[in-house]
């Protein structure tokens, strides 16, 4: 039979995980069009969708000062992002928080031109970019995309679970092969969406329970 110390640990964290719940952090649709600009980098703005758009933000960074920033067609959107110019190196970018959040996930899609670079690796810092970790190498193929029929077959998905509960998360999605022309080939980002689970947050009840479970074992010994 089970101790009473060991049922009421098991009850308080039945309790808690109850509390748990999937959730959007910070989505990036594209509902507004870039300000056409050339330049070495971009910022097009804070998410648009979920619970922590506050601070957050996309962006580009290209080793070429003479990188055009565009807004195409998304995918089943009005814009994305778009930018030529690609060199080994170059990236979009997200940076946001994931405070209260567990079990991290990044979801995006992207297309290019048929010049445009298709090897890219996500990257995961949680030290404010000083480092980072790889969470996987993709392909990006040549898709044609529409404002309002959206595909599926540029869509990639990532675990981010190093980024649970962080104040400051970036994530890079980078070049690791330059396309065949560094000068007119495109790549663009759409929807990109990190998503988690809300850390439960441990009622009264619960943690009484977890303090009467930790008396009953020190009186036991």
């Amino acid at each position: 039979m089970k101790s009473l110390s060991s049922l009421l640990i098991a009850s308080a964290v039945i309790a808690t995980a109850s509390a748990a719940s999937a959730d959007v952090i910070a989505g990036w649709t594209m509902p507004t069009a870039v300000t056409a600009t050339t330049a070495a980098t971009y910022s097009y703005g804070a998410a648009n969708l979920g619970a922590l758009v506050s601070g957050s933000m996309l962006s580009g960074t290209h080793s070429s000062a003479l990188t055009a920033w565009s807004s195409p067609a998304g995918n089943g959107s009005t814009y994305a992002l778009s930018s030529n110019a690609w060199n080994v190196g170059d990236y979009y970018q997200i940076s946001l928080a994931t405070t209260g959040y567990s079990s991290v996930s990044v979801a995006w899609e992207q297309t290019r031109s048929g010049t445009g670079p298709a090897g890219f690796e996500a990257v995961l810092s949680v030290d404010g970019g000083s480092t980072f970790s790889s969470l996987g190498s993709y392909t990006v193929n040549q898709v044609s995309w529409s404002a309002t029929v959206p595909v599926t077959t540029s869509s990639f998905a990532s675990l981010a679970s190093a980024a649970d509960n962080q104040a400051s998360v970036i994530i890079r999605f980078q070049v690791v092969t330059a396309g065949t022309s560094t000068t007119t080939g495109t790549n663009r980002i759409d929807n990109i969406s990190v998503n988690g689970a809300v850390l439960p947050v441990p009622s009264p009840g619960a943690v009484a329970l977890v303090g009467l479970a930790g008396l009953v074992a020190r009186r036991r010994r």
